[in-house]
């Protein structure tokens, strides 16, 4: 009996052990057949989400370096903006994320979905920015539907501050996000979407100093994106600051003086090339490039008659008018066609074969020299010289001047102009130069394109009597806390080879424009300050209609160059007032009040007299007296 019992006690036992070792084995066979589903053939699958759920890359944007005055006045500074951001690896469903953001926050859903496709490929991890400039409201709704939208963030980016509004919008530049086309350039290789670049000016130009590098930290977060740890973190380095060579006050005065004129100005030191001041008027608001510019307004830009996006200083190609006749002066002087006491009859017109060419006084000047023809802008005297140099030897002398190619100012898209010869008629039009077309060539008309840089360069070179430098508009670069990383100094590209006599004998002529009984340029003078200049009026269209009733568009073009003070030359400057009509007038005038600018700018400042003390028998402790003002004539008075 015990025996059977024993017997079934290990048949049972038996029994027990082989349905334990087969549950067993069913677990390790499970759990093996778990394990390589999961690591082999989910294992990239999980691999991503483990990622997603352990590490995060918050990206901290650089802010861009300052852009100054060369009196150290900040032109350019940066003010946060926020901006809407997505981890791509963490959202689970595109569209529904997409479908939500368009509703809560009032976004386009086709310029989400767009910019999401052109985020893709780059860095793994990196936020895709959705949205830029996006308000504080805006803000707000993502926070508080934060669970609701996975792997959406919140990205605080400086932006670009312009502290005057539209001073000297054209010269600055504004930024952009940067462009696809441009991130698939080798100079944009280090970037991402949604960074913000330079799209013009100085922006664009030193582009590479300005725009710092970002830093970011890379974080260790559980499945609900609670922040457990930094695992790393790298610090945003500023970008360097720009010291530019414009006078911020001076410029401020230039631009007022346009008012609601159309134009340009540029104004130079003769014995440095530094850009004093650079006008292009009107200007526009380069602050609303940072986000979404707002339809309406793009709208008003364009249909501008003005063209307001037009940097003119550097893209406007005129016809220099009678400016052109100095260069035609020096040419007459330097081939021994002209002295000084060379003269024609000016009876108001001069004929060459069949054509008749007319001067703007219809009665004539009578007999004319040099001097008198430059101040009373004689085209008669310089129809006949220009006949007797031949289109070629006038060339040749603008070429000294280096006119008609780009001046290298360091800004992109500057136009060159253009100066006309015999064999380039010859290749453009493919026709010989004909006689009569010399003679507008003399006053600056016909095939004849300046820019207004070129304009100045060009009166800059006569005040300083043949040194043609290169125009610049950065002075230094420095870093975040001030130190010197690099130096600008005058290059000099040129010198003309022109005599000093001969110099001096045009300057007379343009001292006499200004200051004497009949100079055309009158409306420039100083009472304190001895300017010369030349005036221009530049034909945009044949037409003989009367002013009244001639479109704006095809008015003639007015301009004036001039450079002070006269016997020690030290700024220099071109003012052109596009369909102003007349320079002596409209030009004039402009040039005048940026001349007065700069000259009261250099004058130090007048102390603030403080009341006196009483002194013993004083009781009432009135003022003394204080000294009297200096008695001068005002601004207006002529010398």
């Amino acid at each position: 009996m015990k025996e059977q019992r024993f017997v079934r006690e290990i048949t049972e036992a038996k029994r027990r052990i082989l349905l334990l070792s087969f549950v067993v084995g069913a677990i390790f066979f499970f759990l093996v057949l778990r394990l390589w589903h999961l690591q082999v053939l989910n294992a990239d699958d999980y691999r991503s989400m483990s990622e997603n759920n352990r590490l995060r890359f918050v990206p901290v944007a650089a802010s861009r370096g300052a852009i100054m005055d060369r009196n150290g006045k900040v032109l350019v500074s940066n003010r946060p903006s926020f901006s809407l951001a997505v981890v791509p690896q963490e959202v689970k469903d595109k569209e529904l994320l997409l479908n939500q953001m368009t509703a809560l926050l009032a976004l386009d859903r086709a310029d989400l979905a767009d910019r999401w496709e052109k985020g893709k490929g780059r860095a793994r991890y990196y936020p895709i920015v959705l949205a830029s400039n996006i308000s504080r409201d805006q803000v707000e709704m993502v926070e508080e539907n934060h669970l609701r939208l996975p792997g959406v963030e919140i990205e605080m980016k400086p932006v670009r501050e312009y502290t005057n509004g539209i001073l000297a919008a054209h010269l600055l530049g504004y930024i952009g996000e940067v462009s696809e086309d441009e991130l698939n350039t080798k100079a944009y290789e280090d970037y991402n979407p949604g960074d913000y670049v330079g799209k013009n000016g100085i922006e664009r130009a030193l582009e590479g100093e300005l725009h710092g590098t970002d830093g970011g930290r890379q974080l260790e977060v559980d499945a609900r994106g609670r922040v457990l740890r930094t695992v790393s973190e790298s610090y945003p380095k500023v970008g360097n600051s720009v010291v530019l060579t414009i006078d911020s006050e001076l410029q401020k005065q230039a631009e007022q003086a346009f008012g609601d004129q159309a134009g340009a100005a540029v104004a130079m030191d003769v014995n440095t090339g530094e850009v004093l001041a650079f006008v292009s008027n009107p200007g526009f608001d380069p602050a609303l490039f940072s986000g979404k510019l707002p339809a309406a307004k793009w709208k008003e830009y364009l249909e501008d008659i003005r063209h307001p996006m037009e940097n003119k200083a550097l893209t406007g190609q005129y016809p220099p008018g009678s400016t052109f006749k100095i260069i035609t002066a020096l040419a007459g002087l330097e081939d021994g066609k002209i002295t000084d006491t060379s003269s024609v009859d000016c009876t108001g017109a001069y004929k060459v074969g069949t054509s008749t060419f007319k001067c703007w006084n219809k009665h004539g000047h009578g007999y004319t020299n040099l001097k008198k023809a430059l101040r009373e802008s004689c085209d008669v005297f310089f129809y006949q010289l220009g006949e007797r140099l031949g289109v070629d030897a006038i060339a040749a002398t603008a070429r000294k001047f280096l006119l008609g190619a780009p001046l290298g100012i360091g800004l992109a898209n500057e136009k060159g102009g253009l100066i006309p010869t015999a064999e380039w008629k010859k290749k453009r039009f493919g026709t010989r130069w004909y006689h009569g077309e010399t003679l507008p060539v003399a006053i600056g008309q016909g095939y004849v394109l300046m820019t207004p840089i070129q304009m100045a360069s060009m009166i800059a070179t006569v005040a300083n009597e043949g040194s043609v430098y290169r125009p610049h508009l950065v002075k230094r670069i420095v870093d975040a806390d001030g130190k010197l990383l690099k130096e600008f100094k005058p290059e000099l590209l040129a010198k003309t080879g022109i005599s000093a006599a001969n110099y001096r004998l045009v300057k007379q002529g343009l001292f006499s424009v200004v200051n004497d009984p009949g100079g055309t340029g009158a409306m420039a003078r100083l009472y304190d300050v001895r300017v010369a200049g030349k005036t221009g009026t530049s034909q945009v269209v044949k037409m003989r209609n009367s002013k009244t009733s001639t479109p704006y568009q095809y008015r003639d073009h007015a301009l004036f160059v001039a450079f002070a003070p006269y016997d020690n030359p030290e700024i220099a400057l071109a003012v052109v007032v596009e369909h102003g009509e007349h320079g002596g007038s409209a030009a004039a005038p402009i040039a005048g009040r940026i001349l007065r600018a700069w000259f009261d700018g250099k004058k130090p400042a007048k102390k603030v007299l403080e009341k006196p003390k009483a002194v013993q028998g004083d009781e009432d402790g009135e003022e003394a007296p204080q000294s009297p003002q200096e008695d001068g004539a005002s601004e207006d008075t002529p010398q």
